[in-house]
């Protein structure tokens, strides 16, 4: 006679898979919702002002919390690596609002997966990785998706579309620097003291152009600043509870959020060449995702890297 199994007390609600997919999709309904408001500010409001606001407020939020858990004064080289990677931060910032407030909401986030793209030279360049043949003809892959989007040498291609794809590129180094950061510093403590740095860095040039908004335009800012960052700790929370490599994948549902936002919101239909060059993009994407988490369970403290 077999003894009965013990009774589990498990008071959660969903399993950790679950939750990390629902958390994931909530981000990116997130983020997709925040980079429609900026750009339906950005017509009356410059993007630098947008970027003290969005850092300001976040900053505002954070303090609390870093006050409970108390701080960590960064010194010396750590110091000197915030700066550097706040200086780049704030301009892919600056660019990426740019981007927003110049190119249909459905491009604009089809252009900024290429984040992942660029990681792959930025991360030979910066962290001395080695990329085999196979990421290499992922990502060639990936930027011939790039082209189908941006149609060079047609009359549709925009200024907005190399502002997405420049915003890309600062944010794939961002990322790269908060890697490096990454293997000393808490992610509570990076997202805090980059806050701390972009609020004055984005101070000046918002002052050079700045508009005084009123009271709606006022509460749309602080939005901007409170979905960023109940988006950043809701990213953080799913990948604390199941590997990113399970999650990831579902970064790329900002797409049909962004697009279903430009088409109602703005009245934005995307070109038929976007679906198959976005098609090429996500697929190369995921494929260099799945391979570096595989790369990463066979090294020995191989870093797990940030998610900003």
């Amino acid at each position: 006679m077999t003894s009965p199994e013990p009774m589990v007390n498990n008071t959660r609600l969903l399993r950790p898979p679950v939750e990390a997919a629902l958390l994931m999709i909530f981000t990116c309904a997130c983020f997709s919702g925040m980079s429609a408001i900026i750009r339906d500010l950005s017509t009356e409001i410059s993007p630098f002002q947008i970027a003290f606001f969005r850092n300001a407020i976040s900053l505002i939020f954070l303090i609390p919390l870093m006050w409970r858990l108390g701080f960590e004064i960064p010194r010396g080289p750590t110091l000197k690596a915030y700066g550097i990677r706040a200086t780049i931060g704030i301009c892919a910032m600056w660019v990426w609002y740019s981007a927003l407030s110049a190119t249909p909401l459905a491009e604009a986030i089809t252009l900024n997966f290429t984040v992942a793209l660029w990681m792959i030279p930025v991360a030979i360049l910066l962290l001395g990785e080695k990329v085999g043949a196979r990421r290499w003809g992922a990502t060639l892959v990936g930027f011939c998706g790039v082209l189908i989007v941006m149609q060079p040498g047609s009359e549709s291609v925009s200024l907005g579309s190399f502002l997405a794809i420049l915003a890309a590129l600062l944010f794939a180094i961002s990322m790269a620097l908060v890697r490096l950061l990454a293997r000393t510093q808490r992610p509570i403590a990076i997202v805090f003291y980059m806050n701390v740095l972009m609020t004055p860095l984005s101070l000046g040039p918002a002052v050079a152009v700045w508009t005084t908004p009123d009271l709606t335009q006022l509460g749309w800012l602080v939005l901007v600043g409170l979905i960023a960052t109940v988006a950043h700790f809701g990213m953080a929370r799913a990948l604390s509870l199941v590997e990113a490599s399970s999650v990831v994948p579902l970064d790329f549902t900002r797409l049909p959020f962004a697009a279903a936002i430009g088409y109602f919101g703005f009245g934005e239909v995307p070109n038929v060449w976007m679906w198959p060059g976005a098609a090429l993009i996500v697929a190369s994407t995921l494929y260099i995702a799945r391979r570096e988490a595989k790369l990463q369970r066979t090294v020995i403290g191989a870093p797990t890297g940030a998610v900003e």
